[in-house]
């Protein structure tokens, strides 16, 4: 099976049997279709600001959700062109399982985030930008906090704590990210960034182009996040970019045959109704961002086996794992779990699975305790 990493970004797997998550399952049968529609980031977090950070230029303002008052922080950053909404439904999850306090930011040029200088996407300058907000948030006394990143957000997760930007930090936890693959990954990114399709009609036509492509595996989490990847650009949707574009929908073998007739008709009437649609484009063009790309990878294994706080490291499979990691394993100096049957973006295809990692971890290090009733 191919290694197939690594910036949130390349095919996942191909999906499994039992690959969404249960609570996500929608049993198709003739005629009955999936609901596409968005879901709100208020269902999941109980608040969302704004963060404003000083810098030489001016201001950068960065956008957190968050969930709880008390416990440690569990501080989450998400994957490349994705936002910090690829975490709402982990979110909901770990806050039923351990006392504890979320923070999901939108990194530099992603989601909602608005900074000064969105092409520089160096390691150094993200890992600054958290050791910034966690200024802003908690002053000269943080709590302690529990660095969680996914991908690009794993290595950025690894270069924050290896500088000690966060001076309470408790632990660090990195999902589906290892060197020696990631490196080898990035001479196919380019071509899998133009295999995407470069716009969608609507956001439903982006969620559902999300789920039966295989990016993301749990259709809940594909309704939520797919809002911070996507959205709605000027350009005239009768362009022939953007027809073929939204033909690009993958759809399913099983309506096909029920819905031909139909589909004929709506195609005419949205013939006639496409050029009044708003169109949605991808909010990072991450074919820019190719020069930062080594610089997230190149030489994180060490980096991470140096940080001097309890690891945990999540993998989708186990060909992820390269040579100093492996040994690094051998010598117990970090846990590692993988999680079967998920595609690259883990947390979101199995967030009940993430949740129960992460809790028991932090449980067993005392950083927390598991909420009263919570039957693990």
């Amino acid at each position: 099976m191919e290694k197939q990493l690594h910036l949130n970004l390349l095919p996942s797997r191909p999906p499994m049997a039992g690959g969404f998550q249960s609570s996500s399952k929608m049993k198709m049968g003739p005629g009955r279709k999936r609901d596409f529609s968005p879901l709100s980031w208020s269902q999941y977090f109980e608040t969302m600001e704004d963060v404003e950070v000083e810098n030489e230029n001016g201001k950068d303002i960065f956008r957190v959700y968050c969930s709880g008052a008390h416990g440690p922080v569990l501080l989450l950053l998400h994957g490349g062109g994705h936002s910090a909404l690829s975490w709402a439904v982990f979110t909901a999850v770990i806050f039923s399982r351990i006392n504890c306090r979320v923070v999901a930011m939108d990194l530099r040029a992603h989601g909602d985030t608005k900074v000064k200088n969105p092409n520089d996407l160096s390691a150094d300058t993200m890992a600054k930008d958290i050791g910034k907000v966690v200024e802003v948030l908690y002053g000269d006394n943080p709590p302690p906090i529990m660095v969680i990143g996914h991908s690009m957000g794993g290595a950025i997760a690894v270069h924050t704590a290896a500088a000690n930007h966060i001076p309470s930090l408790l632990g660090l936890c990195v999902i589906d990210v290892v060197e020696g693959t990631a490196m080898d990954a990035l001479n196919s990114m380019q071509n899998f960034l133009r295999s995407r399709p470069k716009t969608f009609k609507s956001l439903e036509n982006a969620i559902e182009w999300s789920v039966k492509s295989g990016q993301i595996r749990n259709m809940e989490s594909a309704r939520v996040s797919m809002g911070g990847q996507v959205k709605k650009c000027e350009e005239s949707t009768s362009s022939p970019a953007v027809s073929k574009s939204i033909e690009g929908v993958i759809e399913e073998e099983e309506e096909e045959d029920v819905e031909e007739e139909s589909n004929k008709k709506r195609m005419k009437e949205d013939d006639q109704e496409i050029k009044k649609e708003s169109i949605f484009t991808w909010r990072v063009d991450l074919s820019k961002t190719e020069k930062y790309w080594e610089g997230w990878f190149r030489g994180l294994s060490a980096l991470f086996l140096t940080c001097p706080v309890p690891k945990l490291l999540l993998l989708a499979g186990v060909d992820r794992l390269d040579k100093d990691l492996t040994i690094g394993q051998m010598q117990g100096k970090f846990q590692m779990q993988v999680l079967p049957q998920c595609g690259h973006a883990v947390h979101e295809d199995a967030p009940e699975k993430v949740a129960d990692a992460l809790a028991t971890f932090m449980v067993r290090h005392k950083f927390t305790d598991f909420k009263e009733g919570y039957l693990c």
